[in-house]
Formats: C-alpha cells, structure tokens, sequence
C-alpha cells in the first residue's frame, strides 16, 4: 500500500487530528461527507443538552425568567454582536457616605463581593463578554477591583473579551464631564462604533447598583424578534415605590405607547394600569398597579447612533428624554417582563436592607448559591474564617475574618478581613471589612494603636461599618436617641434613613456611645 497521497485526494478527503494510544498526534484522512455527518451529529447533541429558558408570552409581552445554563440561542452568538455598557453613576449623593472614596459601582456587598460584580456576572453567565463600564467619579479602587477579577479570565485569542473602565475625560471636541445616563454614551460613541464594524449589533446597557439575576440572551432574543429600536426590562411595582421609577403603558403587544420618568401627584395617578398584561396573577396586579423600568435596556447601535447624535444631540438623560423622545419620533419601543427577583439599592436604607436580606431564609429572595448562573468576583486567596467560641445566628461570614471567644453574631453579615474582639454583639449590622491584613508594625503609626474592626466589649447594632473603619473597646454604636438623619464625619459616622455609617478608615475612640 502506498503510504503517500496525492495532493488532489488530500484536498477531497480532508482530515481529522486524532491522539494516538501512544501520545502521538497524527492526521487521519475522512471524507466531506463524514465530516458533514460528524458536524450534524455535534449540532443535535449540544441542542440534545441545552436547557432552554422557560418563557411566557402573556398578551405578547415577552416574560423573562431567572436564567438557565446552556440555552441554545437562534440569534447568533450574542459575545460578537452584543456590547455591554453599564452605568456606574453619578456621585452616589444617595449612597453616601459609602461612595465618598469609591465608586457607587465599587461599593462591597454580600461579604465577599461588590456591586459592579452582579452585572458583569449577568453578563458573563449570558455570553457578554464585551463590556466597559462609564463611571466618572472615585473610578480608582473599580478599575482595580475589574482589572484583577476579570480581564485575566475573559475572552481569549479569538473572543477578544473584556471588561474594561471608561473615566469621564475632556476631549479638544469636547470639554465637559458626563451630564447624565444619555450623554455619557453618547461621548464614548466613537469607540463603540469600532465595536460595531467589528460585528456589534445592539447595546445592552445596565445600571451599576441593582441586585438581580437574569439571562440577558433571552431579553436580546426577544428585542430582536420583536424588531424593536429599544427594549426596556420592566415589572410591575407597587405605588409607594413607582415615583422613583420610570413609568409605563403598554399595548396588547408589549409596545410602549406612554412613558413618564419619576411622576408625582396626578401624573403618577394617570399612569396606573392593569398589569395582569405582565403575566402577574390578579392579586399581585391589583397590590403593584404600575409597570415601572428596571432602568436596563436594549438597543439597536443603529438606532442609538441616530438619536443620540442626529435626532437628540442635547438629550443627557435616557429616562427623561430619550426613551421618551423615541417613542414620539416613531421609533419601536418594546417592553421585556422580568419575572424574577431585582431590587434598587441606590441608597442606604435599600442597601442595608438587602444586604441583611441575604442572611434571613424566610427574607431571602436573592442568593449567591446558584450553579448555573454563579456571581464571580475577585480571587482573594484568603484563609477560611476563624469563629473561636461564639454565637452566630442567620449571618453570612466573608473569608479571612477571624471572631474571637464570647462574641455574639445575628442577623449580619461580616466582610471580608474582619476581625471583631472578645465578648462583642453584632446584631443586625452589615461589617464591610478591611482592605488589608495590618501588622503590628503599622499599627503603631495609629493613635493609640487601634486595630481595625471592632474592639472588646463593643456593641454594634442596626448599623454599617464601612472598611478599615477602628472601633474600640467597649463602644455603643446603637443610635440610642433614634436619630433618623445626622452628619458627623468629623466624628466618623454619619446617620441615615436610622441606620448609623461608620465611614471607611475612621476612628471610633474607645468607650464612643452613638
């Protein structure tokens, strides 16, 4: 038998690489035909064990639901021809004193993680693997937090993934910052057109402060079915609530046909519809009268481009004047009902609530323990936490902390790195832990050698201790006078909403009563 072919037959046959008993790699020769067959065969197994997400379609409003693993997508693969674009904000007025050295976006939550974790995990768990995120405000400790947990990890030599910061910056074309969602698009325009020659079709643009879990493939799935220039994710909401979102009206076929940014008084009133059109049994429609935005949309790059410069070069803001000004100019807005869990933790009182939420099984509507649809963050390499003799209750304790003998732990969650003394009582409290692991030596440099975390004997309850924060022996921070609002970061803590902030790196001298 010959051992060689000729050229013609190589070409007709084909190959196959192949690993032999041995360990050697060798080359087979098979047929177009058998490769076609081997090609069918691959395409039947991975639709045989995909999962397909469970949608409803409820008077043609498309019904998403929390998101499944391996879901065979039609509409091509979203990692090329989906850009993500979160928002991170403004200042974080609402937040504060959280965002005073940080971006809201970079704010820690749930023990181990922070914010801007939820989105792009969403992201990464739905094939989004382009994503930046345009933040202009404390953005230094958020491209360092992105940076280390995931631009190693995502993408590859073909997938050209990413997750990247973009800084509000002055341009010769123009000198401003960011005046809002709207504006900072559209100053980063021009590189995200280089995303579109290379194949990007719509924008996915999130918010940098919700706490959610949800299949962003298919909420695109269903933009694209439906032809829409915009689709904005919504659900119903109840009335206390609905002046602090955007509100709408909708059709028979989930087409926007009214839309008020956060109305008050009778606008609020005239917005109120049946939203049993959602998909919601009667009485969750009768207890949330109003279809609010989640404040996440998709949008068509074409279409984007086109209002954003052409049709409303001065619009700043989405809610108020773009989404609205679509709707007016003949553009398709289509409305996405979520039927999962999402909450707006854009300020203190939210955010200590879903943050303590998370520790209570019968309030826990949100959970980190999710196989197929995990939440990644930063791999810190940190020791397991050590609980020496203590009480520990409904709590979630982060990695590296370390709790000493007769402590008391309910109802809170313990950040990463923290180290709380003999004999304390931590109730209903969130501790955002440390940055660092200090030595004896840089203790030193601290009046009166104060370590950070929570000293002997303290008492800390119904309260958020941000990072590095020094609280000594035998302190009360109880707000025992019931305070509801007060400023005193000269002294380190700041009141809102009842809930007392200890500010990061601030001292509490020993024996402080709040």
């Amino acid at each position: 038998m010959a051992l060689k072919m000729r050229a013609s037959q190589r070409q007709a046959l084909g190959s196959q690489t192949f690993v032999c008993p041995h360990g050697s790699v060798v080359r087979k020769a098979v047929s177009s035909k058998a490769r076609t067959v081997s090609r069918q065969a691959q395409v039947v197994r991975a639709q045989a064990v995909s999962t397909p997400v469970e949608t409803k379609v409820a008077n043609g409003v498309a019904a998403g639901a929390a998101p499944s693993a391996g879901v065979y997508d039609p509409a091509g693969d979203i990692s090329k021809t989906v850009l993500g674009i979160i928002l991170g904000g403004g200042a974080g007025t609402r937040l504060y004193p959280l965002t005073k050295k940080r971006a809201k976006p970079a704010v820690p939550l749930g023990a181990n993680y922070r914010l801007i974790d939820i989105p792009v995990s969403n992201c990464l768990n739905s094939n989004v693997t382009k994503i930046y995120c345009l933040t202009q405000f404390n953005s230094a400790s958020l491209n360092r937090h992105l940076s280390q947990a995931y631009n190693s990890s995502v993408g590859g030599y073909n997938s050209r993934g990413f997750v990247e910061v973009l800084a509000a910056s002055q341009s010769s074309a123009n000198k401003s910052w960011f005046q809002g969602t709207a504006d900072a698009v559209r100053q980063y325009m021009w590189l995200f057109e280089e995303a579109v020659r290379d194949g990007v079709e719509d924008f996915l643009i999130l918010s940098g402060d919700h706490l959610y879990r949800m299949d962003y493939r298919d909420f695109v799935r269903k933009h694209r079915d439906s032809g829409a220039a915009i689709t904005i994710a919504a659900l119903p909401c109840a009335e206390k609530e609905a002046s602090a979102f955007g509100l709408m009206k909708i059709d028979d076929a989930g087409r926007v046909v009214e839309f008020a940014e956060k109305p008050k008084g009778e606008a609020l009133t005239k917005m109120r519809v049946d939203t049993s059109i959602l998909g919601v049994d009667p009485a969750t429609a009768a207890a949330k009268p109003y279809i609010a935005s989640m404040g996440i949309y998709v949008m068509s790059a074409k279409a984007l481009r086109e209002l954003l410069l052409n049709r409303m070069p001065g619009a700043n803001d989405f809610g108020n004047e773009v989404i609205p000004g679509a709707k007016d100019a003949g553009f398709k807005v289509q409305a996405y009902a979520f039927k999962g869990y999402w909450e707006d933790i854009g300020t203190v009182e939210a955010f200590y609530n879903a943050n303590l939420a998370l520790a209570d099984p019968e309030k826990a509507q949100f959970s980190f323990y999710d196989k197929d649809a995990p939440i990644y963050t930063m791999s810190r390499f940190l020791p397991p936490s050590k609980v020496l003799d203590c009480d520990v209750s409904m709590s979630i304790i982060g990695d590296g902390c370390v709790i000493k003998a007769g402590s008391k732990i309910s109802n809170s969650i313990i950040g990463i790195r923290s180290l709380i003394g003999s004999d304390c009582i931590i109730d209903s409290a969130m501790m955002m832990g440390s940055d660092y692991y200090e030595t004896l030596e840089e203790c030193e440099y601290v009046p009166g050698c104060l370590p950070m975390g929570v000293g002997d004997g303290s008492i800390v309850r119904k309260a958020i201790v941000d990072k590095n924060a020094r609280i000594g022996p035998k302190c009360q921070i109880i707000n025992k006078d019931g305070v509801k609002e007060a400023n005193r970061e000269e002294q380190g803590f700041v009141i809102k909403d009842g809930i007392v902030v200890v500010i990061k790196d601030s001292h509490i001298p020993a024996g402080t009563i709040i």
